[in-house]
């Protein structure tokens, strides 16, 4: 009688389990070098048992290599086809975004005043409004703009006009210490800014002369010079006139 069919199924004695996997795993490793050696095929097989133990045969000298072509034949479609995914995405994207762009040139031009005859007047009331609005928002934020250098400006002064006040209290400090009385305040009127003051005049004494100073020759006043040096006792007059000897 020959062999019944085994049913697979887990196989739950522990010891008979082992001893299956043991047997098995020889037959599976000795059938896939014999399909290496007979057919010239490539062959690569894991194994891991139930405990993490692995168990591994390989026709070729590495292992990795052969992994590594595996790879490659099963993920190289897929890696194919992806590109031409996105770049029917990344077309589908560029066409968007060119409507779009057309769009706001349309629209531009519109504002400006251009291609207007292919508007209808829904379209040229809707484009009114908007210019109005437009030009609203725009009086609006000027405005602003200009209340906020006033109120810049309204600081700038209350500043300047601070630091002049703290400059005017230091500068009655400083004269009232020194006795002296700055030239915005009330007093005598002859005394006037740039005045010297009254000892600097002792070392000024006005000459008893002609103030006129006539710069050149002059025959009168060389004809008295040499009448002077002609009576030596006789004072000398100062006149006001050079010699023309010192010209």
């Amino acid at each position: 009688m020959g062999r019944g069919r085994v049913e697979l199924k887990r196989i739950e004695n522990k010891i008979n389990r082992q001893v299956t996997f043991a047997k098995r795993r020889n037959g599976l490793l000795k059938k896939a070098y014999e399909l290496s050696v007979l057919c010239d095929a490539e062959v690569a097989l894991i194994v891991f048992s139930n405990r993490g133990k692995l168990y591994e045969f390989c026709s070729s000298p590495s292992m990795l290599k052969t992994l590594d072509r595996y790879q490659k034949c099963s993920y190289g479609s897929v890696e194919v086809n992806k590109p031409s995914k996105e770049l029917e995405n990344a077309y589908r994207e560029y066409l968007k975004l060119k409507g779009r762009f057309e769009a706001l040139q349309r629209t531009q031009r519109n504002l400006m005043g251009e291609d207007l005859g292919l508007l209808n007047s829904k379209e040229l009331e809707q484009l009114e409004r908007q210019l109005e609005g437009s030009l609203k928002h725009i009086r609006s934020t000027k405005t602003q703009c200009m209340l906020d250098q006033l109120c810049d400006l309204q600081n700038k002064e209350q500043s300047l006009m601070e630091a002049n006040r703290a400059l005017t209290l230091k500068l009655d400090e400083v004269c009232a210490r020194n006795n002296l009385r700055p030239p915005w305040d009330g007093g005598d009127p002859s005394m006037t800014y740039g005045q010297p003051h009254p000892q600097a005049q002792e070392f000024f004494q006005p000459l008893e002369c002609n103030p006129t100073l006539q710069i050149g020759y002059d025959a009168g006043g060389s004809d008295q010079m040499n009448a002077s040096a002609a009576t030596p006792n006789a004072p000398q007059q100062a006149n006001g006139f050079l010699p023309g000897w010192m010209l």
